[in-house]
C-alpha cells in the first residue's frame, strides 16, 4: 500500500528540517527521508550560530532576518535553549576598525554599537585589552547547541505537527507523484530535495552545472576557560568571510594587512569564532579548504593556526577536548534552488549559512510550491 503525503523532503539536515517546518505549519502532510539514522553532517558540526550582521545585503540578509524570527518562535514552541544572544567582533588592527566604522554608518549597522578597546574588553571577560583597539557589538545573533537542537526539532515536528520520518532510507528515484526509496514507494504531491554536499545521488547533472565544490572545515572544543562568554565572538579574519563586510571598500586594506601578518591563516581560510556551551566548554574554529573530493583528515598545523588566533585574544588556550572536521557545499552564490520538475525543488545552501538562512529559505520554497 502506497503512503500518501502532500510533501516529501529528502534530507534531514537543518535545511530539510526548515522546509518540513514551513510545510507542517500550513497543515500539510509531510514526510522527511534521510539515509542516516541521525543527523551526522554539517548541521551538527558547526557553531550553532544564526548570523544576521555580516550577511551580504539582499536575499541573504533578508533570509537571515526571517530565520532569526523563526528561531525565536521555536525557542518557545519547541523549548530550544538559546545559549548566546548577540555577537562581539573585536578589531585588532586599524584597517578592521575602519571597516567596522563604515559598516556601522551603513544601512544594516544602525542597531549595532561601536566600542572602544576598553568597552570591548569590558564586554567580554578574559579578553586581553592590549590585543584589541575597538570593536562592534551586534544584538541579532542567536546560538544553539546544534547536536542537541537537531534531534529536538525532529521530535517536535513529529509530536506537534505529525511529520513522518523515514531514516536509514535512500531515495533512488523521484517521479512525481511517486518517490522510490530503498524502503518502498511513497506518494507525495510535491518534493523538496536538500542533499547538502551529496552531489551525486540525485540530479547530479543539474548540480554539476552550478560548479559546486565541497568546503572542509576544522573545529575544536576547548575545556571550560573559567570565564563565561556574554555573546559569540569574532575577530579581524572573520570580516573577510562575510559578504556584508567583505564588499566594503575598506576590506581591501584589511586583506592586504592580514596577508602580510597572518598569511598562513588567510591561506587556510582561518577565521576565529568562539562560542560557549552550557557546560562551559568552548567551540572554536574554523578553517576552509575547497575541492570536489576532500580527505577526512584534520591537520594539526591548521588547528594550531586557529588556537594561535584564540591565544592572541585570550592568552593560553585551555585543553583541547575534541577535534573534528565538517563538510558543506560551496559556490559563489549563497543558495542553489532549481526546479528539475514543476513539483520538485532542489535546494542547497552553498555556504556555511544553513542555520542562519535555512528557515527563511524553507518558507520561500514552500510558498513557491504551494502558493500563498
Amino acid at each position: 500500500m502506497t503512503t500518501r503525503f502532500d510533501l516529501a523532503v529528502v534530507g534531514a539536515g537543518i535545511v530539510g528540517i526548515a522546509h518540513a517546518l514551513a510545510a507542517a505549519r500550513r497543515g500539510l502532510r509531510v514526510v522527511v527521508i534521510d539515509r542516516d539514522r541521525q543527523a551526522n553532517g554539517a548541521s551538527i558540526r558547526n557553531f550553532g550560530l544564526a548570523i544576521v550582521t555580516g550577511q551580504e545585503p539582499g536575499p541573504s540578509r533578508r533570509l537571515a532576518e526571517r530565520s532569526r524570527e523563526i528561531w525565536l518562535e521555536l525557542a518557545q514552541d519547541a523549548r530550544l535553549d538559546i545559549l548566546h544572544r548577540g555577537k562581539l567582533i573585536v578589531a585588532q588592527r586599524p584597517e578592521a576598525l575602519a571597516l567596522l566604522e563604515t559598516f556601522k554608518s551603513g544601512e544594516h549597522g544602525a542597531e549595532c554599537r561601536l566600542l572602544t578597546a576598553r568597552e570591548a574588553a569590558a564586554q567580554q571577560t578574559g579578553l586581553d585589552e592590549k590585543a584589541v583597539i575597538g570593536g562592534l557589538y551586534s544584538p541579532f545573533e542567536l546560538r544553539v547547541e546544534s547536536r542537541d537542537v537537531l534531534p529536538r526539532l525532529t521530535a517536535f515536528l513529529a509530536e506537534k505537527h505529525g511529520v513522518a520520518f523515514r531514516t536509514g532510507v535512500s531515495v533512488t528515484e523521484i517521479a512525481p507523484p511517486f518517490v522510490e526509496t530503498s524502503g518502498g514507494r511513497l506518494q507525495a504531491e510535491k518534493v523538496v530535495v536538500c542533499p547538502g554536499d551529496d552531489f551525486s545521488s540525485l540530479y547530479p547533472q543539474l548540480i554539476e552545472k552550478h560548479g559546486l565544490q565541497r568546503c572542509k572545515l576544522q573545529m575544536l572544543r576547548l575545556a571550560d576557560p573559567g570565564f563565561r562568554l556574554r555573546s559569540a565572538l569574532m575577530s579581524d579574519l572573520s570580516l573577510l568571510r562575510y559578504g556584508g563586510f567583505a564588499v566594503l571598500p575598506e576590506a581591501g586594506a584589511l586583506r592586504k594587512r592580514l596577508g602580510e601578518e597572518r598569511g598562513a591563516a588567510l591561506a587556510n581560510g582561518v577565521h576565529l569564532i568562539v562560542v560557549q556551551s552550557a557546560d562551559g566548554s568552548l567551540v572554536v574554529g574554523d578553517s576552509h579548504h575547497y575541492g570536489l573530493s576532500l580527505d577526512p583528515f584534520g591537520s594539526q598545523a591548521v588547528d594550531q593556526l586557529i588556537l594561535d588566533e584564540f591565544g592572541i585574544l585570550f592568552g593560553k588556550a585551555p585543553d583541547v577536548l575534541a577535534r573534528w572536521t565538517g563538510s558543506y557545499a560551496s559556490a559563489k552564490n549563497a543558495v542553489l534552488r532549481e526546479s528539475p520538475h514543476e513539483d520538485v525543488r532542489l535546494v542547497i545552501v552553498t555556504s556555511g549559512a544553513g542555520a542562519s538562512t535555512g528557515f527563511g529559505l524553507g518558507e520561500e520554497t514552500i510558498t513557491e510550491l504551494f502558493g500563498q
